[in-house]
């Protein structure tokens, strides 16, 4: 075996199927490089290659889209369903925004505004209790403005006097919406927020 073609070969084989291309005909594919590595006359014009590419990768494309949309659609239930019930419970109050959350310590009566700076210390989980930020891990609080965060934690801490101390379940259009937020928090998630107000500064 040479070693590095069958390198270049795993190179090729992982891009390739990462994009789905897993249904091709490999020696197909093979006889397409040895007849360019060769100079010979190729069997598919470039032209026509290209227009095959292209629409492989739009196929490729919109199926993508529809099993996002397939799995948006179920963690949308999901996450109305946890909410409607977790409304349910003893001492979780609901907001008109939809916006739900329990009172865990009460503070002072120093309350934020929507614009103010504060800090505190957080952790957030999805509502499966898959922890994906953490403040207390991090071992120092995060100061940030309340203009400058999700719309469930600009309604929220606003409540909070300090020293508080409250439990936010927030629906996922007060949180990261229909893309989420990188690869911890998924489109549609509703998020769990547990939050000490420290100061308000």
């Amino acid at each position: 075996m040479d070693k590095l073609s069958y390198a270049l070969g795993i190179g090729i084989g992982t891009q390739l199927s990462g994009m789905g291309a897993s249904n091709l005909n490999i020696d197909d594919f093979a006889l397409a490089i040895k007849d360019v590595i060769a100079g010979n006359k190729l069997q598919v014009s470039n032209e026509e290659a290209q227009t095959l590419v292209n629409n492989f990768f739009a196929e490729q494309q919109a199926k993508q889209e529809a099993a996002a949309a397939e799995a948006g659609k179920v963690a949308k239930a999901v996450g109305e369903d946890f909410l409607a019930e977790n409304a349910k419970k003893e001492g979780v109050v609901v907001l008109p925004s939809g916006l739900q959350y329990e009172v865990i310590a009460e503070g002072n009566d120093k309350k934020p505004s929507a614009t103010s700076k504060v800090k505190c210390h957080y952790e957030g989980t999805l509502i499966d209790g898959t922890k994906f930020d953490s403040s207390y891990d991090r071992g120092e609080p995060a100061t940030f403005g309340l203009n400058q965060v999700i719309a469930g934690w600009t309604e929220g801490v606003q409540l909070m006097g300090e020293g508080a101390k409250y439990r936010f379940f927030i629906p996922y259009n007060l949180a990261y919406g229909e893309r989420g937020a990188g690869a911890s928090i998924p489109p549609y998630a509703a998020l769990v927020f547990v939050v000490e107000l420290i100061e308000v500064l």
